[in-house]
């Protein structure tokens, strides 16, 4: 069975328990037609059977043996809208610089924490999701009052999504501006035009206090480019970066020329960044209520935020992390995913800047020595085959960026004298280990899951990229492991929506309202991408591959 079968696209979901998951439903336009469209509950997606790496048998059903279930959170990007380094002017030519629902962002969260809270049975194997994973960038522009909010939302407490001035928001949705969407006015902007409603209350109801429910099982945090470089494309340690950060004036607008040239600057790979025309110089400036929680944290301050006391939540303690990390430089490690499955979790961030990633020499061979470790065969780098009398170990590789967005090489201020080892060298690595059966990512914001071909059958593994929550569509997976006792494994990749109603009621500002708006709003956000939701293939799926101790 361990010879790559056709492409399945066939077969129902076969699921055990399909409620809350998007088997079951997902949201879909009222209406296919160009402009604003509200949202509806619309057909779940089917289950899609990948047999690139190995073939399926038609009677594994009747046999399969449960070995894990888990769940995938990335890409949170819970943001502080109303920051003075939120350069949003720069949107019509970075899309992400602003997003319409931005503000939204932590209550949107918590409904997605009472979605995996509510999937107390995972789809296919009937077992608990033992625990979450979170695939990186839980902030947005890198602020110690994003770090708090998002601590929160995980772990439970009272969230007040708000900073400056306490009283009321002062970002660029309330300045007059038509380069933005006013939710409190009626502009002639590209956001109106297109249908964006009048919701005159909507950022004061975004700004208050709320209460999240906390995860309810333990959650680990594997690091993002957001979680260790400012905006997560700055380089680390600028001087006076920080008294923009917590500074009282905020740039609205700047000429279409300077943006440009702006743009331009920053998508330089290491080029120079220039600070002082983003956040000064000529342009439409307001005053805002200035906020030392602004401050951008460092790696080590992100680590000692999850190791405290206050911050535990459902546990682990540290969420991965331990003493060994405080000094934020060697942010990886192992944890138990189940009896006889380990999870490795990388650090593919770079703090040299830009936004893709690699991984340092160093890294690269404490991976290559866990991996050692827990394989009964594997192959060396000129494609030697060894076997050694240790016990069999499955192994799930996780890190934030994907395989093909870590081509960023430039020195790592951390050791600036290392080698940096780009997607290309790390896959060719896993290739050399059997017993690795998936490498699962985010950073893409898009759901992609690709089978890596071995140069035997037996060393291939899948790679699973899962969408952010920040962009439409605002998604988590579920994973399973079985065992097919067939000489094959099955992976169930299973997105999850938020809790939050298909249909925001506009006359509602409760939490779920809101949440349903950010769904709404980010799905006809002009900088909406719909290929990121991925072909049906993409979301899903039950990935087969060879079971390597057969």
């Amino acid at each position: 069975m361990c010879g790559a079968g056709p492409t399945g696209d066939a077969s129902g979901s076969r699921a055990l328990a399909p409620a809350g998951t998007t088997l079951q439903q997902a949201a879909a336009p009222v209406t296919a037609k160009t402009g604003y469209t509200r949202l509806r509950a619309g057909p779940g997606w089917p289950l899609r059977v990948r047999e690139d790496l190995a073939a399926a048998n038609s009677a594994r059903d009747d046999r399969r043996v449960p070995c894990a279930a888990f769940i995938q959170l990335t890409d949170l990007h819970i943001t502080d809208s109303q920051s003075p380094v939120r350069a949003e002017y720069l949107h019509p030519y970075v899309g992400t610089a602003h997003r319409p629902h931005e503000t939204l962002g932590p209550v949107a969260a918590d409904a997605l924490v009472r979605r995996v809270n509510a999937v107390t049975t995972a789809p296919f194997t009937g077992l608990p999701p033992a625990f979450v994973v979170v695939t990186g960038d839980s902030t947005n522009n890198h602020e110690h009052i994003e770090l708090s909010w998002y601590l929160a939302i995980l772990n439970g407490a009272t969230v007040r999504p708000c900073s400056g001035d306490p009283s009321g928001y002062e970002g660029v949705q309330v300045s007059g501006n038509a380069r933005y969407w006013n939710p409190g006015s009626r502009l002639r902007d590209p956001y109106t035009m297109r249908g964006f409603p009048h919701l005159p209350g909507l950022l004061h109801a975004a700004t208050r206090p709320f209460q999240s429910q906390g995860l309810r099982v333990p959650w680990y945090c594997t690091v993002g480019n957001h979680d260790t470089s400012p905006e997560g494309t700055l380089p680390a340690g600028i001087p006076g970066l920080a008294e923009f950060y917590t500074g009282s004036t905020k740039v609205i607008d700047k000429d279409e020329h300077t943006i440009r040239r702006l743009v331009a600057a920053l998508q330089n790979p290491g080029g120079g960044i220039p600070l002082e025309q983003l956040y000064s110089g000529t342009g439409t400036f307001r005053e805002i209520t200035p906020d030392p929680r602004r401050r951008p944290f460092t790696p080590a301050e992100f680590v000692a935020a999850h190791l405290a006391n206050d911050h535990t939540g459902p546990g682990p303690r540290g969420h991965g992390f331990d003493s060994s990390h405080v000094d934020g430089h060697e942010l990886y490690y192992t944890f138990p995913v189940a009896d006889g499955v380990t999870g490795i979790s990388l650090d593919t961030t770079n703090l040299a800047g830009w936004a893709d990633g690699s991984i340092g020499l160093r890294q690269y061979r404490w991976l290559e020595q866990e991996l050692r470790r827990g394989s009964t065969t594997y192959y060396t780098a000129d494609g030697s085959r060894v076997r050694q009398h240790t016990a069999a170990e499955l192994f799930l590789v996780f890190s934030h960026h994907s395989s093909t967005t870590m081509g960023n090489v430039l020195a790592d201020p951390r050791a600036p004298d290392e080698r940096r080892v780009p997607g290309s060298e790390l896959v060719a690595l896993l290739h050399r280990f059997p017993n690795v059966l998936a490498w699962v990512n985010g950073h893409t914001h898009r759901n992609v899951l690709r089978p890596h071909h071995g140069p035997g059958a037996a060393q291939s593994f899948w790679e699973i990229n899962t969408a952010s929550h920040v962009d439409y569509p605002q998604l988590a997976r579920s994973i399973e492991i079985v065992d097919n006792r067939d000489g094959t494994l099955s992976l169930f990749t299973t997105l999850l929506e938020t809790v939050a109603p298909y249909t925001a009621d506009y006359d509602d500002d409760s939490p779920a309202t809101l949440a349903a708006l950010y769904r709404e709003l980010a799905y006809n956000d002009p900088h909406a991408v719909r290929a990121r939701l991925g072909r049906k293939r993409h979301r899903n799926a039950e990935l087969l591959l060879c079971d390597p101790r057969s």
